[in-house]
């Protein structure tokens, strides 16, 4: 399937959706809103991407941006889903329910970028203890103990 097919597909669900194709896979923008609905199509759509390999956040200060990485192992094609996350109120459903292997990557952003995945089935600490505050990796996060600073 060419990326042309795959853009077609995406804007078909989330019209607002926007591409880069400048890296090595397509990568795609969309709405935190229109992201739940995208992720259940092209899962269980003709596109057929099922296998999620990757989830993680970067922090670029002003928002947050989820990062999904997933692949089609019948069609052998790769596409990036990016959502931008308000910082005060990050938040975006969970496709823990589509991809079992979201689970355990959602707990892992929601704890160290503080995102929250709504309706996660079991949205909890992986590493850190239960009093720690703040969220290590957020680029605000100041350590007293290490003294970093970004």
């Amino acid at each position: 399937m060419s990326n042309e097919e795959i853009k077609e597909y995406v804007t078909s669900i989330a019209p607002s959706a926007t591409f880069d194709e400048s890296g090595e896979w397509l990568n795609s923008m969309v709405e935190p809103g229109t992201w739940k609905e995208l992720a259940l199509r092209l899962r269980n759509g003709p596109l057929h991407f099922d296998y999620l390999f990757c989830l993680t956040c970067i922090d670029w200060k002003t928002h947050l941006t989820v990062v999904y990485h997933l692949s089609s192992t019948t069609h052998r094609h790769t596409i990036v889903v990016k959502a931008k996350l308000d910082t005060a109120k990050p938040e975006i459903e969970t496709v823990s329910d589509i991809w079992r292997t979201a689970e355990f990557h959602e707990r892992e952003v929601f704890e160290l970028f503080g995102a929250v995945f709504l309706h996660h089935p079991d949205l909890r600490r992986l590493i850190l203890t239960d009093d720690f505050e703040g969220f290590p990796l957020r680029k605000d996060f100041e350590d007293p103990i290490n003294m970093i600073k970004l």
